[in-house]
């Protein structure tokens, strides 16, 4: 099927969008489109690695300023910058070199809809969790990246039922909300973020005001409008109730599963680890969002039930039933060791069966030799 995508954002058609076309112009013809993605995204990864290792449970910004060193915050801003504008030129360096591919859309939308997570997690070491008079808690973090998660859903989900990806506004802005964070955070110091701004709101207060607003009464209005219309003019690619919201029902249930092991924790997981919970949460998230990605991309059914629902089922119980025991940290552990390695593999097996399937490599634009 034919990729199409509509950007009616004016931060990005009169801001951003002349900025990439001078950055396209510095890529030399040879490199493959797929290579500049995967670079943004390796970006990203290292960059939430690296403040990672500075504040694990975030609390750094929260105690002591000074915790994290100025350099790592200028670092990620420069990070999510290059990230964002290689997201953004990866397409139009497709259609330059003339190289698009299926491969290189589903590699695209896959790389974000891990990286969507990734950058929220990294972004909550600047605010960092409540340590009683500043800070965000980590219920908080947990509904701040859900909504941010299904904002993206509902763009694909979107896209499953009208043929076209009509990009969020919100993505654009919260793009250079992040980088301005950063650079806020590096030059005046975390302190910025433990005054209140107005009336006794913090920062970070208002952003989580904004986000919830944009989400609820911006992208998903437009969402079902846009399926709406698409409904009215009878281009819907599915016919039945059934068939257009069976790619929600994966989703949901992740997040109902997830939400109940959050609540009812013996040992109060997320508290506990707020950074390994909710990478899991990310990585599991895109794995789900993954197979709809592609079911819209091959215009096949997805299954009612992702398989991955089945082994957090078990684990959920097992924690909430108190079997773990004292044991429920570690066996987060393991299993967010597991889930990060199906779904790389996943990632590459996919990926290998698409570039022998369309005979392309996916980093360079030789073209396969046919055996």
């Amino acid at each position: 099927s034919q990729y199409s995508a509509v950007d009616t954002n004016p931060l990005s058609v009169y801001i951003m969008q002349p900025i990439w076309n001078k950055i396209i112009k510095i890529v030399p013809l040879w490199i493959a489109p797929n290579l500049l993605t995967f670079s943004g995204f390796i970006m990203i990864l290292f960059n939430y690695f690296l403040i990672s290792f500075y504040d694990w449970d975030y609390t750094a910004s929260g105690t002591s300023p000074g915790l994290v060193p100025t350099w790592v915050w200028l670092f990620s801003a420069f990070t999510t910058f290059c990230a964002y504008a290689l997201d953004s030129i990866d397409g139009k360096h497709a259609r330059r070199t003339q190289s698009s591919t299926p491969l290189g859309e589903l590699f695209d939308h896959g790389l974000d809809s891990w990286a969507t997570s990734i950058f929220v997690l990294s972004f909550f070491s600047v605010c960092s969790r409540d340590n009683g008079k500043t800070g965000v808690s980590v219920y908080t973090m947990y509904i701040y990246l859900s909504i941010v998660l299904f904002n993206f859903m509902c763009s694909h989900w979107e896209k499953y039922n009208t043929g076209v990806l009509f990009l969020p506004w919100g993505y654009d802005i919260s793009q250079v909300v992040l980088i301005a964070a950063y650079l806020l955070t590096g030059t005046v110091g975390v302190e910025v973020w433990q005054k209140p701004l107005l009336f006794g709101y913090y920062i970070t207060d208002v952003l989580v005001i904004l986000l919830i607003g944009f989400s609820l009464f911006l992208s998903f209005p437009q969402t079902l409008y846009n399926i709406h219309r698409a409904h009215l003019k009878k281009t819907l690619k599915n016919d039945s109730l059934y068939e257009g919201l069976l790619p929600l029902v994966s989703p949901l249930l992740l997040f109902v599963l997830l939400t109940v092991w959050v609540v009812l924790s013996p040992s109060n997981i997320l508290a506990k680890q707020p950074r390994l919970f909710l990478w899991m949460v990310g990585v599991a998230f895109s794995n789900v969002i993954c197979k709809v990605i592609i079911c819209q991309m091959s215009s096949t059914r997805p299954e009612l039930f992702h398989w991955f629902l089945f082994p957090l089922a078990l684990v959920v119980y097992a924690a909430i039933s108190g079997l773990l025991g004292w044991m429920e940290e570690a066996v987060l552990g393991v299993f967010t060791a597991l889930v990060t390695a199906a779904h790389v593999h996943y990632g590459v097996c996919v990926g290998r069966q698409l570039s022998e399937h369309l005979n392309i490599y996916i980093f360079s634009l030789k073209k396969r030799v046919q055996e």
